[in-house]
């Protein structure tokens, strides 16, 4: 577990930025995004938890939701996001949780936030499950699997997801276009307040030239940048 924390001269109240790595991943994906967050003039906050060793709830409890709160010191703030993966999904629950915070804008990447039918294809291999954990097999796309459960976000939130693939294979289990781990409809969700498809591969838009202009543009004017070359 690790804790990137820079403090910006700016004491705006939301200008604090908590960055969430996906499944399998850590905070090194988002080193780019951070820094130019950073020199826009955010505080961030790029957290590296365990995402494969125990289920999203525990996660947040004992992870996530410990280190904002050190990331803060004890300030009530507004917690902005920037996620990639299953971390949208982390954010989603931490929403339903008791915080001493508010959420603000919040950008998702890629986020399977209907599931992915790579989950539901692998799903019961004994390599999924010793590769992607508890927390991997929650990412299912049935009615009952945890990002269908969670209800509509009552945080602004957009959505920027892919549709280049550079893994043939899982694409061939993904119904419609796809970055190689999710679906572009399986990315949406219901309340959101802006969606953007992009080209780029499920591993690598956070590092995105684009990407990351379309997501400080987000968290200034809660909407993306249509007009802009992709």
């Amino acid at each position: 577990m690790a804790v990137n924390i820079s403090a910006m001269e700016t004491n705006a109240e939301s200008n604090m930025v908590v960055l969430l790595h996906g499944l399998a991943r850590s905070d090194s994906y988002f080193k780019k995004m951070e820094k130019s967050l950073q020199e826009e003039g955010y505080e961030t906050c790029n957290i590296s938890y365990p995402s494969t060793k125990y289920p999203i709830e525990k996660l947040v409890s004992d992870f996530v939701l410990p280190d904002i709160k050190r990331c803060l010191k004890g300030d009530r703030k507004i917690v902005n996001f920037v996620t990639h993966s299953m971390g949208g999904i982390v954010v989603r629950y931490l929403a339903t949780q008791d915080i001493h915070f508010k959420i603000g804008r919040v950008v998702m990447l890629s986020p399977p936030n209907k599931g992915s039918e790579v989950v539901d294809t692998l799903g019961g291999l004994w390599l999924f499950k010793a590769i992607n954990g508890p927390a991997g097999l929650q990412l299912s796309t049935s009615n009952e699997s945890l990002p269908n459960t969670l209800g509509e976000p009552k945080f602004e939130l957009g959505i920027i997801t892919g549709n280049q693939s550079i893994n043939l294979i899982l694409s061939s289990m993904i119904e419609g276009d796809d970055d190689g781990k999710v679906s572009i409809e399986s990315a949406k969700l219901e309340g959101m307040k802006d969606f953007l498809v992009v080209k780029a591969t499920h591993p690598f838009i956070m590092k995105n030239n684009s990407v990351i202009d379309q997501t400080k543009y987000f968290l200034k004017n809660a909407e993306f940048k249509h007009s802009a070359e992709i």
